[in-house]
């Protein structure tokens, strides 16, 4: 189906938009009421179940300590209200890699000349995208579902859980005291109280994977990574696309690397507003107006569709956290570095504690519930410095450990090296020149954090996340032998930046002439 085709009668249109305001709608009712209403029930006849463990949320950090510990024998009971998976299946880090695939292989059949492929303009059905999108998270979702769980000897309960006091929770009509609890309820889109917002359809992360329709002009509030990748996702399959952010795009990166990807979306054609804060919103169905104060000056963005990615809340209703006197706030559920509560029984990971939120974060917080629940390892701690992170736009960003401000108030003084991408044979070949990595080390080369900005930099990041992890020097990154030609050769480059200085010592010199003279 062309873009032409994408437009669709009044009438249907209408009708499609009435339905996205309906799901935008009960999507928020599900995020403040919990999405399933809570019945009165008799305690004294409930199910009663005594556990090892207690997981609440099969979101990626539920489910992987559920699994860790069937696999291990211990009785362990996961209470689920809504989908398995949570997030990153549903809604998140699946649908969105996979819309972007389709819009990459759009992207390319446009600018495939340089290669001496004629390039075309692709006809994009946007109801195959969605199936696209959908087929995706189908294949997945049988590794997270409640039969593969049943089968490893977790007891699934489908049902909100909430607190009634310090060492028991009840599911629906089923009462659990376990010995130790795990929050991992994840977070939920953050809509913030924009005058108007309330009265025209809008599209969350939770809601924009349903659509089948193509969007003449994509206006999205909020310029971090999810409005980003979904902004050139869009774009990609043949949308306007205007981004309105209230500080700097991609402003919690580095701003270096940040610059290059911005450089790159603006030449495809990304309207990016920055400092520009959003004052009202108004319209209706395929004619929303954002009102804008950017520079003292007002401005009204039209577009027929929109996008709100303004960040995440944590999903604590329901829970009744008083009862069991664990403490909290807007941000989340307080935890140590242990991800302990203020309740001795209870953890709390990933999104829900209110700090780096990733999917991998939660499964790197799930190992730690484990080494200290099971195993009584008591020195297992979270280290944020250990955690990577990439914005999937095209090119990526990544990054690990420190960056260059945090190093310099750390460690004082540091060295940061460099190498860029069109230096790299294989970056050349696949006319990928765009970006450059970046490390910091101590002076006596500590390897401190590493960001990367190009081409499969989440892939090329991940030397660097083990390099880190086990305390390395920059000496290792240059005894490995690096196939060629690879993108990952820009990491051993960078990494004899380091020594660059020597060949001009004065006393290197000397030695190197001394031995000469030895024959």
């Amino acid at each position: 189906m062309s873009q032409a085709d994408g437009d669709i009668k009044n009438g249907e249109r209408s009708g499609l938009f009435r339905n996205r305001r309906r799901a935008t709608n009960e999507r928020q009712k599900n995020t403040i009421t919990g999405g399933t209403e809570t019945t009165s029930m008799n305690l004294g006849t409930a199910e009663k179940i005594d556990a090892d463990l207690c997981v609440i949320g099969a979101g990626s950090g539920g489910l992987s300590v559920a699994a860790a510990a069937a696999q291990f024998g211990i009785k362990t009971v996961l209470i689920e209200k809504h989908k398995m998976g949570g997030d990153c299946l549903n809604y998140g880090c699946v649908p969105s890699k996979a819309l972007l695939a389709a819009a990459k292989r759009a992207h390319l059949m446009r600018t495939s000349g340089d290669f001496g492929v004629t390039p075309v303009s692709p006809s994009i059905n946007h109801k195959a995208v969605h199936d696209h999108v959908k087929s995706v998270i189908a294949a997945i979702e049988p590794n997270d579902s409640v039969e593969r769980f049943t089968g490893m000897g977790v007891h699934v309960i489908q049902a909100p859980g909430r607190f009634i006091d310090k060492s028991t929770v009840v599911a629906g009509d089923t009462q659990i005291k376990a010995r130790r609890f795990i929050i991992s309820t994840g977070s939920a889109p953050m809509v913030p109280p924009i005058p108007g917002l309330a009265d025209v359809p809008y599209f969350t992360n939770e809601t924009l994977f349903d659509n089948q329709e193509f969007m003449q002009h994509l206006i999205v509030i909020g310029g971090g990574p999810i409005g980003m990748e979904m902004a050139q996702a869009h774009l990609r399959l043949g949308s306007r696309v205007t981004i309105v952010e209230a500080m700097s795009a991609m402003g919690k990166d580095d701003p270096e690397l940040s610059a290059v990807v911005l450089k790159r979306l603006r030449a495809e054609g990304l309207d990016i507003r920055e400092g520009a804060r959003v004052e009202s919103v108004e319209g209706a169905q395929g004619a929303i107006r954002v009102n804008v104060l950017a520079n003292g000056l007002s401005e009204v963005i039209e577009g027929t569709d929109l996008l709100v990615a303004t960040g995440r809340k944590p999903n604590l209703d329901d829970l009744n956290l008083d009862a069991a006197g664990i403490n909290f706030d807007k941000r989340g559920i307080k935890v140590n570095n242990a991800l302990l509560t203020s309740n001795s029984k209870v953890f709390a990971i990933g999104d829900v504690t209110g700090g780096l939120q990733f999917t991998h974060v939660a499964n790197y917080h799930a190992g730690i519930v484990i080494r200290r629940a099971v195993f009584r390892m008591f020195n297992a701690k979270v280290n944020n410095d250990l955690v990577p992170w990439v914005t999937y736009t095209d090119p990526e960003l990544a990054h690990v450990g420190l960056m260059e401000d945090q190093a310099k108030k750390r460690h004082g003084k540091i060295k940061v090296l460099r190498w860029p991408f069109q230096e790299n044979d294989r970056a050349q070949a696949d006319r990928v020149t765009d970006g450059f990595i970046k490390v910091i080390t101590t002076k006596k080369g500590k390897i401190l954090g590493a960001s990367i900005v190009g081409d499969h930099a989440g892939e090329v990041i991940q030397m660097w996340s083990l390099a880190i992890s086990q305390g390395m020097n920059i000496k290792a990154m240059t005894a490995w032998i690096s196939p060629y030609p690879t993108l990952t050769e820009i990491n051993k480059r960078a990494a004899y930046g380091y020594y660059a200085g020597a060949a001009s010592s004065p006393m290197v010199r000397t030695v190197v002439d001394w031995l000469a003279k030895l024959g």
